[in-house]
C-alpha cells in the first residue's frame, strides 16, 4: 500500500530508510491536511542551478541527476528548462528517488513524475515547465535523484555546466530503473533540470545566491557540498529566529554583472534564475570580479549602476537584497592596479550604500591582514581568486542570519 511519497517496506524498514537516507518519507497521516492548513502553505525553492548553453542536445538519452536539497517540505516539484534551446525537447519519462550510493537508488523509492497529468512533456524553445506535485515529503539536506529520459531533442541543449557533483548518463530509457547497472557514464553537469521546490509553511522562505564561479563552487571539493551556499544552507536549517530555510545556488562560472559571456549577464538572467523561483524572500548579490578583471574598461560607476538595477528590480518584486563585497585577487594572472582600484571603489559602495538592505563583508573575512589585496593563504583555493573549502565555510559564517529578512 502506498502511504507516502516513496514506497518502502512497512515497519522497521520504513524507519531504517528514513533514518539512513534522511529523505523522501512521509507518515500516512500527513496527507490529511485541513483546508486552513493548506491555505497557509506555499512552494519554496529547495535547490536551483542556473540554466546555460550546454553543447548539443541528444535524443534517446537518459540522465540521472544528483542534487542536494536545502529546506525540507511536502509535495516536491521539479522544473525542466529549454531556455537556450532552438528546438523543442520531449521528455519521455521522469522519475525522482532517494540515492543509496553512486547511481543506485534506495529500493522502492523511485517515483514517476507527471506534467499536467501526463507521463511525457514537450518543452518549447525558450520555455520551461514545472511538474505536478508529488505526494509525500522531501527531507532537508538530502540527496534527491531526478532521472530524465530525453526522447526527442536536437540543436542547443540547456543545462548547468559546472555542477561540482557527479551525475550519470546512459543511452536509451533507463529513468525508471533503481539499480546502477545502466548508468556507466559519469557526467559533471546537470542537463535540463534547473530547480526543485517543496511545499512549506507560509513563514518559510528562501534565499537565492546570484553569483559567479566562487558561488558555483570552483576549487571546493567535488561531491561534498562545500560551496559557500551549501555551508550557509546548513547554518540556516538549525538556526532559530529566521524563516529563511531554502537556498538556491544561481552561480555561473565566469559570469558578469553587465555583459553576456559565460552565461547571460546577471542583469539578463535575474528574472529567470532568481525572481521566478518560488518562495524567494532574499537576493544575495555577490558578483563583479569578472567584470573587473576582464580588462574591458568597465568602470566602478558602470558596475555600481548594474548593481542598482538588480537591487531596484528585486525590490520591485518585494525581495530583500543583501550585497557582498568583492574578494581580493592579487597574484591571479589578470590582477593589476587599475582593476584593484575599481574593486576598492565598488566595495566602498557596497559597504556604505543605502540601496542595499544588508551587507556581508566577504573581503574583510578572507583578505590577508598583511596584504589586503590578497586572499589569506589558508583561505586560498590555490589560484589566488577562488576560496578553498575552509574559505567557503568562513564566507558562510560571515553572513549575519538576522539580516537576511528585511520585511519587504
Amino acid at each position: 500500500m502506498r502511504t507516502g511519497m516513496w514506497r518502502v517496506r512497512r515497519g522497521r524498514a520504513v524507519a531504517a530508510v528514513c533514518g539512513l537516507v534522511l529523505a523522501l518519507c512521509l507518515p500516512a497521516t500527513a496527507s490529511a491536511a485541513t483546508a486552513a492548513g493548506e491555505s497557509s502553505r506555499h512552494q519554496v525553492v529547495t535547490w536551483g542551478a542556473s540554466a546555460d548553453r550546454l553543447g548539443e542536445a541528444v535524443a534517446d538519452r537518459s540522465y540521472r541527476l544528483v542534487v542536494r536539497t536545502s529546506v525540507g517540505g511536502a509535495h516536491p516539484r521539479i522544473r525542466l528548462s529549454n531556455a537556450f534551446g532552438d528546438r523543442p525537447v520531449t521528455f519521455g519519462s521522469a522519475y525522482a528517488g532517494a540515492r543509496a550510493e553512486g547511481a543506485r537508488l534506495v529500493p522502492g523509492s523511485n517515483r514517476r513524475i507527471t506534467f499536467g497529468g501526463g507521463r511525457t512533456v514537450t518543452v518549447a524553445p525558450g520555455e520551461s515547465v514545472t511538474s505536478d506535485p508529488l505526494s509525500g515529503r522531501l527531507a532537508a539536506q538530502s540527496d534527491l535523484v531526478v532521472s530524465l529520459y530525453v526522447a526527442e531533442a536536437a540543436g542547443q541543449a540547456t543545462g548547468h555546466g559546472m555542477a561540482m557533483q557527479t551525475s550519470y548518463a546512459a543511452s536509451g530509457d533507463h529513468a525508471r530503473e533503481e539499480g546502477e547497472g545502466s548508468w556507466g557514464e559519469r557526467i559533471s553537469s546537470w542537463f535540463h533540470l534547473d530547480a526543485v521546490s517543496v511545499e512549506s509553511g507560509a513563514d518559510t522562505g528562501a534565499l537565492v545566491a546570484l553569483g559567479d564561479s566562487i558561488t558555483d563552487g570552483w576549487q571546493s571539493t567535488g561531491d561534498t557540498n562545500r560551496r559557500w551556499p551549501d555551508y550557509l544552507s546548513r547554518r540556516l536549517q538549525s538556526a532559530s529566529g529566521t524563516g529563511i530555510k531554502g537556498v538556491a545556488n544561481e552561480g555561473i562560472s565566469g559570469n558578469k554583472v553587465l555583459a553576456d559571456g559565460a552565461g547571460q549577464s546577471a542583469l539578463a538572467r535575474l528574472e529567470r534564475d532568481v525572481l521566478s523561483q518560488p518562495g524567494v524572500r532574499t537576493v544575495f548579490l555577490f558578483e563583479g570580479i569578472n567584470d573587473i578583471k576582464a580588462h574591458t574598461g568597465v568602470t566602478a560607476g558602470q558596475l555600481i549602476a548594474g548593481y542598482r538595477q538588480i537591487i531596484e528590480r528585486s525590490h520591485a518584486a518585494g525581495k530583500c537584497v543583501v550585497g557582498a563585497t568583492v574578494l581580493p585577487f592579487k597574484d591571479w594572472s589578470e590582477f593589476d592596479a587599475a582593476g584593484e582600484a575599481v574593486r576598492q571603489e565598488v566595495n566602498d559602495f557596497i559597504r556604505n550604500s543605502a540601496d542595499l538592505d544588508a551587507v556581508t563583508d566577504f573581503d574583510k573575512a578572507l583578505r590577508s591582514p598583511y596584504d589586503p589585496e590578497r586572499l589569506l593563504p589558508v583561505f586560498d583555493g590555490g589560484d589566488h581568486l577562488h576560496p578553498s573549502d575552509k574559505g567557503m565555510r568562513v564566507m558562510a559564517d560571515a553572513v549575519n542570519l538576522a539580516e537576511l529578512e528585511c520585511g519587504r
